[in-house]
């Protein structure tokens, strides 16, 4: 008899609840890897850009402080280090299951910004992912994709 366990780090299922659509960029932190030299681990501490992990703009009050969305008309809620959410290119289809684990991206700076596909544009920075879960969607030298986010 076969058991499949879960993969380390992978315990929470994604879920398939609609919670937000938006831009997503790529970022760096922890260990050096891939594109990225050695950084800090992230608001939470544990980010790595080797593993399928995130930054969300309203991670706590102080996180949300300083990315503030609202600013471009985005009224995010808040999720926690640890949450899950299930990222989809918004043009592929593909999608990958990420932690957050980071604040960010500073959406305020990025107001108004549009990536397009198919017709259909989305705005706003609401999600950085690690050049890891940025690459299983999407290609790293696009920059930015268009995605919709599940809980």
């Amino acid at each position: 008899m076969y058991l499949s366990l879960p993969r380390r780090g992978n315990t929470m299922a994604c879920g398939s609840t609609s919670l937000w659509a938006g831009e997503t960029s790529w970022f760096c932190c922890g260990n050096a890897w891939g594109p990225c030299s050695s950084a800090g681990g992230g608001a939470c501490g544990n980010c790595q850009s080797s593993a399928h992990h995130g930054a969300w703009p309203n991670a706590s009050q102080a996180c949300w402080n300083i990315t503030r969305p609202d600013l471009c008309g985005e009224n995010i809620p808040r999720r926690g280090c640890g949450a899950v959410m299930n990222v989809k290119h918004q043009c592929s289809g593909a999608t990958v299951c990420i932690t957050i684990t980071d604040c960010g991206p500073r959406t305020k700076d990025w107001c108004g910004e549009a990536t397009c596909c198919n017709g259909t544009c989305r705005t706003n920075r609401v999600l950085d992912l690690t050049p890891a879960a940025f690459s299983a969607i999407g290609n790293l030298s696009s920059g930015k994709l268009p995605v919709y986010i599940y809980e």
